[in-house]
């Protein structure tokens, strides 16, 4: 892998992974369309790592809070909101820990699966426009049993070409949850699941930069444009929930899903 080549994965990586139109799937684009290819998950570690970065600087404020009220003696709402993302953790631990095999099995069905799930990635983005337009903007806070069901979203949005922010931000706003709260549950609720992933696969052996015949040079540059594109996409993402534009998303998961089935069946 070149150092452009790492670079504008890092890009695909940090915009996709905040923006509702699925980084998994885009990375497989990505390298469909430029035929890179990778020997292990150092690269992809290295990229992911980079978005969790951007999301604690990005919610710095919110998260210091949450720390300080979850370390205090009293019960407190930073500490029901910090057991709620814990709850919405459940589904992906479960994926996890007893479908992982099946799951690696998807990532390597191609563009055929990616395609399909774009569509119903698009499908998802419009139908929460269209009722969360009769909350105007009220909604309510995440409840716990919101919080198990933003975490079922997310726990499907593990298949390729299925936006995990997409899926969790429609489902919480087709909840009823305010609009200014479910860009930060989603992007919240992601941080430790990253973390315990890129935990397993280093004490796992999955990530070496040996092994992966990238230069150190291009993991930096990949880290770096991953972390640059991702602080400025969780940003317009946020603006754009309170906006309730989803819907520009959802045309371009459409053409996008439409494009890469055709490209496998032609």
């Amino acid at each position: 892998m070149s150092w452009i080549e790492a670079i504008l994965l890092g890009l695909v990586q940090g915009l996709t992974e905040f923006l509702p139109v699925s980084s998994s799937g885009h990375l497989t684009i990505s390298k469909a369309l430029f035929g890179i290819e990778t020997s292990n998950l150092t690269f992809e570690v290295m990229v992911h790592a980079a978005t969790v970065c951007s999301t604690i600087v990005a919610f710095r404020k919110e998260i210091w809070n949450l720390l300080c009220g979850f370390f205090s003696m009293k019960m407190n709402p930073q500490k029901e909101y910090i057991f709620k993302i814990a709850v919405s953790m459940i589904p992906i631990f479960v994926v996890g820990v007893f479908f992982k095999e099946q799951v690696e099995a998807i990532f390597g069905s191609g563009l055929l699966v990616v395609g399909c799930m774009l569509l119903l990635t698009a499908g998802l983005l419009t139908l929460s426009e269209y009722l969360s337009n009769k909350y105007k903007g009220e909604g309510r806070a995440v409840t716990y049993k919101d919080a198990i069901i933003i975490g079922l979203a997310q726990a499907l949005a593990v298949l390729p070409g299925l936006s995990r922010s997409g899926t969790t931000i429609s489902t919480g706003l087709m909840l009823g949850v305010k609009k200014s709260d479910v860009a930060q549950f989603s992007f919240l609720m992601v941080l430790v699941p990253i973390l315990g992933e890129a935990f397993l696969e280093l004490v796992g052996g999955e990530f070496s930069v040996a092994a992966s015949g990238i230069s150190t040079s291009s993991l930096l540059l990949g880290f770096v444009s991953a972390f640059l594109s991702g602080l400025f996409a969780c940003t317009l993402m946020i603006n754009i929930v309170k906006r309730a534009k989803l819907w520009i998303f959802a045309v371009y998961c459409l053409l996008a899903g439409v494009a890469c089935i055709l490209s496998t069946i032609l």
